[in-house]
């Protein structure tokens, strides 16, 4: 089944935050940190979401949502953050793909990918960046998505049981900035 991708304003996020949030306590419980520890409840993962409307109503953080199945429910997620740096505006850090465990294996991580990449070209970002857990699977869609490997940290950053993990970065030009 594909994937549709709609952007989410900040009024869809207000009304669908408790889905959100209960995607990104599914992703979380099933081992991806996102920045996140086990332990995580449905008011923490709320007030996640909360947090982030000053920045959707603002416009400097974009944010899609995937639905592969046919009840309509959120199955995934992703946003890019634009940097407001004068020297940086044309650059934004890819944050939180996530998709929930039940609807893996049907492109919904290629699709918000995808859709994030265009929607990028269409806002002049020129560069893309993220960081994902080395060896995840995260790490495998980016690398066949075209993202280039800039390097990895060791012990970069916990999984959700608080055990260390090396971190990659990758970046994507979305078009040549060279001439």
């Amino acid at each position: 089944m594909t994937a549709t991708i709609n952007p989410l304003s900040a009024t869809g996020l207000r009304a669908h935050r408790d889905e959100l949030a209960a995607l990104l306590l599914a992703v979380v419980d099933g081992g991806s940190s996102l920045g996140f520890l086990a332990g995580l409840d449905h008011q923490g993962a709320a007030a996640w979401w909360d947090s982030l409307l000053p920045a959707v109503e603002d416009g400097s953080l974009a944010l899609w949502v995937s639905r592969t199945g046919g009840d309509g429910r959120i199955d995934g997620t992703v946003s890019w953050y634009r940097e407001s740096k004068p020297n940086g505006r044309h650059r934004a850090e890819l944050r939180k793909l996530m998709v929930h465990p039940r609807a893996r294996g049907r492109g919904a991580a290629r699709a918000l990918l995808a859709e994030a990449e265009a929607a990028a070209v269409r806002a002049g970002v020129v560069l893309l960046f993220l960081d994902t857990e080395t060896g995840s699977g995260a790490e495998h869609v980016y690398r066949s998505a075209g993202w280039t490997e800039a390097g990895t940290i060791p012990d970069y950053a916990t999984d959700p049981d608080g055990r260390l993990h090396p971190t990659t970065f990758f970046y994507k030009q979305t078009r040549r900035t060279d001439g």
